[in-house]
């Protein structure tokens, strides 16, 4: 089984539900007391969050890179990056640092490929809403339309992530809103919504809306685990 590198911290809530379905998924696959064999290097979102704010790019990629030279030194054998809006900075961690990275859009798309949907909605940070992170070079292969949320839209789902879910508060008032969203893009032709954010399935679940929900946090985990046994 292969080591995993997780780069970690954005935030930590999130963090940790990785932790747990990635040894989740490993104790399903092998039982007993197995359990996978991780990595973690945890950054202070604190700096990281600051960078994305002003729109610094460059030195938040710098963020990543040392955080995956340091997990390769540790022995991991390939990187994740627990989160959506940090795959900005996944070309310049690959050039950088030798070591295969498991890409969280990679693993979506192709979950939702095999789902045998065309159309989805996608609900993230306004970072990853207004990038082409779902919408270019990665994974381009799969013939999958991305719609996002009107601006205020935008605005509110940015709002619940950055003031809410990093700082681990799940409001009714937010989850009440979030499905107002998840409806208004289903009302669009969305055939299913993306939960672009490592955060949004803290607040919301199929519990919560019939739509079919694509939550990266699960899909990218459990790639991460079934990775490890290749």
């Amino acid at each position: 089984m292969k080591t995993i590198g997780m780069i970690g911290g954005m935030s930590w809530e999130s963090t940790a539900v990785y932790y747990r379905i990635i040894n989740e998924t490993v104790k399903k696959r092998l039982g007993g007391h197995h359990s996978a064999k991780i990595l973690l290097y945890s950054v202070d979102f604190h700096e990281v969050e600051e960078l994305q704010r002003e729109e610094r790019w460059d030195e938040a990629g710098e963020v990543m890179v040392d955080a995956a030279r340091r997990l390769k030194n540790g022995g991991a054998d390939f990187l994740v990056i627990c989160t959506n809006t940090m795959h900005r900075s996944v070309d310049r961690v690959r050039e950088t640092v030798d070591l295969p990275l498991l890409h969280i859009v990679d693993a979506a798309k192709k979950h939702i490929q095999r789902a045998g949907m065309a159309r989805a909605g996608l609900l993230g940070t306004r970072f990853t809403m207004e990038s082409d992170l779902f919408t270019g070079p990665a994974s381009s292969e799969i013939n999958l339309e991305v719609i996002i949320p009107e601006r205020q839209d935008r605005e509110i789902v940015h709002r619940i992530i950055y003031d809410e879910l990093v700082l681990g508060r799940i409001l009714d008032d937010s989850r009440t809103e979030l499905v107002r969203i998840i409806d208004d893009l289903t009302g669009k032709g969305a055939e299913g919504i993306i939960l672009g954010c490592t955060e949004l399935s803290l607040l919301v679940t199929g519990e919560d809306t019939p739509v079919r929900l694509f939550d990266t946090t699960e899909i990218h985990a459990q790639a991460a685990a079934e990775y490890a046994f290749e």
